[in-house]
Order: structure tokens, then C-alpha cells, then sequence
């Protein structure tokens, strides 16, 4: 397992070099997108979104002026949106996909040679808040502020690669273990 630096945008042999069970850690622009945001990206062109890193989020702020700055940013659980995410891949050629949870296999085979889903850690809300160095905008507030889409400009973002673009996927690795030791007991 190795720990891979990835600057966002980021090109397809950036991820490409990524495997299930690396540590990445992001640098440059990431974009929250939740439920709604997913069906309102599947009916338009949002150019923002073309080759960006998503993040399952939505995050807390604290507001003062015009400025944002976001003292929580915990992942959301990602499944919710398997329906909608191979869509959203190919549209906008999403690279990384970042959450909670786990994705289907209909992700997991849209993402080969295509891109990556890695996993936040749930309950570390403030750790990666603190990998935020700020606020780019915030788009579609209509949505409510947690499902609004937000541009962050992250440092060392640190998330593990769940499923890579050969198709490997870490959780049914873990599932296949357990079912295995399971079995023998």
C-alpha cells in the first residue's frame, strides 16, 4: 500500500497508478455534490463539475461578511447515490469519487480505466475540515446549504482508494475475507 499525492484536476495516469488500499491524499479544487445536486448535474451542463474530484459532503460553515469557512466536513453516505453516479461519471469524466459507505457494482464497473472511489472516515467531521484551505464558491443554495454544491480548495486531503480503475474493490476484498473466516468457524 502506498501513499499517492494527487493534484486536482487530476489525469487519467494519476489515477490510473492508484490501487485498492493506497492512501491519497488530494490537493486543488474538490466539489461537495449530494442527492439533489445529482439529479440537477444529470439535466444540465454544470462546467464546473467536467474532470472533478466529488465529495460525498455536505458540509458545516461559519459565515462572516462573504466569506465562508467550513469547520466540518464530515463524508455522507455514498450509496445513496449509486443510481445516478455512472451517469455522472461519464458525463463529466469524473476522476475520484470521495465518501462514506461503499458504492454498488454498477460504480465499481463504471469507474474501471475511468476512475477511483475512495473512502472518508465517518466521525473525523473536523480532521478533514482542516485540510480545507478555503472556500472557492458555493453553487445552488436554493438546494439548502448542506446539498448546495461547494468548490473547495483542499491541501493533503487524506482518504483510502476503495475500488481502482482495474476494477479491484476493497470491500469485496473484506467481504470475501470475512465470509471466508466465517466459514471456518
Amino acid at each position: 500500500m502506498a501513499t499517492i499525492h494527487i493534484t486536482t484536476p487530476p489525469t487519467k495516469e494519476d489515477i490510473m497508478r492508484v490501487k485498492a488500499g493506497d492512501e491519497v491524499l488530494f490537493s486543488g479544487r474538490v466539489l461537495t455534490v449530494r442527492d439533489k445536486a445529482h439529479r440537477w448535474l444529470l439535466k444540465t451542463d454544470f462546467k464546473p463539475m467536467h474532470n472533478a474530484v466529488v465529495y460525498h459532503c455536505g458540509p458545516m460553515f461559519e459565515k462572516k461578511g462573504k466569506e465562508y469557512t467550513i469547520i466540518a466536513a464530515g463524508p455522507t453516505t455514498s450509496a445513496r447515490v449509486n443510481h445516478y453516479t455512472p451517469q455522472l461519471i461519464e458525463k463529466y469524466n469524473i476522476r475520484a469519487i470521495i465518501g462514506k459507505g461503499g458504492m454498488d457494482e454498477g460504480v465499481r464497473k463504471a469507474l474501471i480505466k475511468q476512475g477511483i472511489y475512495c473512502a472518508a472516515i465517518g466521525g473525523a467531521s473536523v480532521v478533514y475540515a482542516s485540510h480545507i484551505v478555503k472556500v472557492l464558491n458555493v453553487y445552488k443554495t436554493e438546494f439548502g446549504m448542506t446539498d448546495a454544491i461547494w468548490e473547495l480548495e483542499v491541501k493533503d486531503f487524506p482518504v483510502v482508494c476503495m475500488m481502482d480503475t482495474k476494477g479491484s474493490s476493497l470491500f469485496q476484498k473484506v467481504e470475501k475475507a470475512s465470509t471466508t473466516i466465517y466459514k471456518k468457524q
